[in-house]
């Protein structure tokens, strides 16, 4: 008999569970590549040691003002 893959809908998991899970991916990816538990530890804990796709990129916060705004009204 075949065994049958489990399917996961990711469209039920919250921000929250999607962000754990990339988590756990990144420190079973770290334990794999050969670091200890305590350097895979505080590399989770360091997020600016993440790639890039593992997180969502930040807002790029609003620029007050126009920049082609002139200040000096003719």
């Amino acid at each position: 008999m075949a065994r049958t893959k489990k399917v996961i809908d990711l469209d039920t998991y919250s921000a929250l569970d999607a962000y754990c899970i990339a988590l756990h991916v990144y420190y079973t990816s770290l334990r794999k590549a050969g670091f200890s538990t305590d350097m895979a530890f505080w590399l989770l804990l360091d997020r600016d040691s993440y790639p890039d796709w593992i997180l969502p990129v930040k807002p790029i916060e609003k620029i007050s003002g126009n920049p082609y705004e002139d200040d000096d009204e003719d």
